[in-house]
């Protein structure tokens, strides 16, 4: 029989899983990588007469596994409840590994039920979750260490002219030339606009520091993300103590649980926690990563996907600025309709349509398509 909805229950009813790889704007690298596409896995879930939808940029795989594994457990379950969802997905992949692809999964599902819960409940997510704050702060994000000059200055410049005041570029691929790039961006964006730095952990510890100094002494660069990999939490934690004091140390975005965040919080590694909603667990994944922050006293900033990362943001007391990261931004409003609007440097939600307030444009989409179920 096919399910029926009331006021106070709606049972999940169809899951569909896609997948679409889509070309970058030009080849693009960092420290420690480079590539030309982002994969982006869709996933849509319907109930109550409602469509609510989540993703996560990671391979096919991530779509394998939700279709394959996931779907049938969460088929027919009341999507109003949704903590006891993700407790089964969780439990499911228990054989599987929780890091990684399980997690992008589990985000992915996670982002889509909170979507369908409040379209279904007819509120802004930030409505149902509660929100903390009327925007969000970003930070420009891009940079990559295979551009030009020139055009690190021209994308650097045009999010200035945009109203944002921070801005990150990539370093570490190609250390002996990183001190031109970032005085490229520096002249660039004038005194007034903060400057990030992120390696991406292409780094030694000494040579971080090093690094550290020379960057926040001469360029006055206020943030160094994985300085070293993100894995070393003691090299986190020396150039944290002995970097100079007018810099934050970065790291988190590849957290995909909370005991990941809890060690390298415990391990005193960074000075702002940083977690990918669409890694680590979801909107219920990302909340719990900012009632973390909250006890140790730091503040969380939300890596990527700006689209999917609003709302949660909005709904998280301890913030720093979120990552408006050119790929993400570039996709999803390729991919989305209701994308958040950009005003004087802060994303802002539109309250008058439920859920994230997102639409997927299938047709627009569709010559990107490399599988669904």
């Amino acid at each position: 029989m096919p399910a029926t909805a009331t006021a106070t229950h709606a049972a999940i009813e169809q899951i569909h899983v896609s997948v679409y790889k889509i070309p970058t704007d030009q080849p693009e690298a960092d420290g420690t990588a480079s590539w030309d596409s982002t994969t982006l896995v869709l996933v849509e879930i319907a109930g109550g007469g409602q469509t609510g939808l989540g993703y996560t940029y990671g391979n096919e795989a991530i779509a394998h596994l939700i279709h394959s594994k996931l779907a049938p457990k969460i088929e027919g379950r009341d999507i109003l409840n949704i903590p006891g969802i993700w407790g089964e997905v969780v439990q499911a992949i228990r054989n599987n590994g929780r890091p990684g692809i399980s997690s992008m999964a589990i985000s992915a599902i996670d982002l889509a039920l909170w979507d369908l819960k409040s379209r279904f409940l007819d509120l802004p997510l930030v409505t149902l979750l509660g929100g903390a704050h009327e925007s969000v702060p970003v930070y420009g994000s891009g940079g990559f260490t295979s551009y030009s000059n020139t055009k690190l200055q021209e994308q650097l410049g045009g999010w200035v002219e945009q109203g944002i005041s921070r801005v990150k570029m990539k370093i570490g691929s190609q250390p002996e030339d990183d001190w031109e790039r970032v005085r490229a961006a520096r002249q660039t964006i004038g005194d007034n606009v903060e400057l990030y730095v992120d390696a991406n952990g292409a780094f030694r510890r000494k040579q971080a520091l090093a690094f550290a100094h020379r960057l926040h002494e001469e360029f006055g660069v206020v943030w160094f993300e994985e300085p070293v990999s993100s894995d070393d939490l003691a090299g986190l934690h020396l150039i944290r103590n002995r970097g100079p004091g007018g810099m934050d140390i970065a790291a988190g975005e590849y957290g995909y649980d909370l005991h990941y965040f809890q060690n390298m919080l415990n391990a005193e590694a960074v000075d702002v926690l940083q977690a990918d909603v669409t890694r680590c667990g979801g909107v219920t994944g990302f909340l719990q990563v900012g009632a973390l922050c909250s006890a140790h006293c730091l503040e969380l900033s939300a890596h990527c996907a700006p689209s999917a990362s609003l709302h949660p943001c909005l709904a998280t007391i301890p913030l720093r600025p979120m990552e408006y990261f050119h790929d993400h931004s570039r996709m999803e409003s390729m991919l989305f309709d209701g994308t958040p609007t950009l005003r004087q440097g802060a994303l802002c939600p539109d309250l008058s349509r439920p859920g994230m307030g997102l639409e997927f444009k299938h047709a627009d989409a569709e010559r990107y398509l490399i599988w669904k179920s």
